[in-house]
């Protein structure tokens, strides 16, 4: 029943935003679940928007991963891999380093999933409660809850909200739901 609707609700605010153009800004974390963005989730994302007339902006930090996962066995790869380049898979080339981002440019921020929130956006999945988050994904976010834009995270990655903007560490405060 609540699943249905966020469904509805998440489709009446494209199908409203669509009359005005509505321009999202997406953040990637790489590309592959285990070790960057969930891509089923950033592609579901970027072709809503495109169903329903909105324009998008893909985004990702310029760092290197946390480490490189095989996706086939679930093993450490010894190797290196820049995310915002691993993003670009995803955005088919087209992905602009976060730090150049511009919430007047801009309605909403929208984070897919994929352990990379959790890993290369954050080391919450290393750190746990004791984790930090990226520098330009804090500004990011801030910026963008400061012009009173929309923020729409999913799967993992509300847990980088929750950090910037819970109480624990001087934020206002927020109400979120995980997984």
């Amino acid at each position: 029943m609540q699943v249905s609707k966020s469904i509805k609700a998440t489709h009446s605010m494209l199908k409203m935003a669509s009359i005005r153009n509505f321009r999202a800004a997406v953040v990637l974390a790489g590309c592959g679940v285990y070790d960057g963005s969930e891509i089923t989730e950033a592609v579901s994302m970027l072709i809503a928007l495109s169903t329903h007339g909105g324009k998008y902006q893909v985004f990702a930090p310029n760092v290197d991963q946390a480490h490189v996962i095989n996706h086939t066995n679930g093993s450490e790869m010894p190797e290196k891999r820049n995310v915002l380049i691993e993003s670009a898979r995803i955005a088919r080339g087209d992905v602009k380093d976060l730090a150049t981002i511009n919430p007047k440019d801009f309605d909403a921020l929208l984070f897919p999933g994929g352990f990379g929130a959790a890993k290369n956006l954050s080391d919450f999945g290393f750190k746990g409660g004791d984790m930090t988050v990226n520098a330009d994904v804090i500004k990011a976010l801030k910026s963008f809850h400061q012009s009173s834009k929309v923020i729409g995270l999913a799967c993992i990655s509300p847990i980088v909200a929750a950090r910037v903007f819970g109480t624990k560490f001087g934020g206002p405060g927020v109400t979120l739901t995980l997984g």
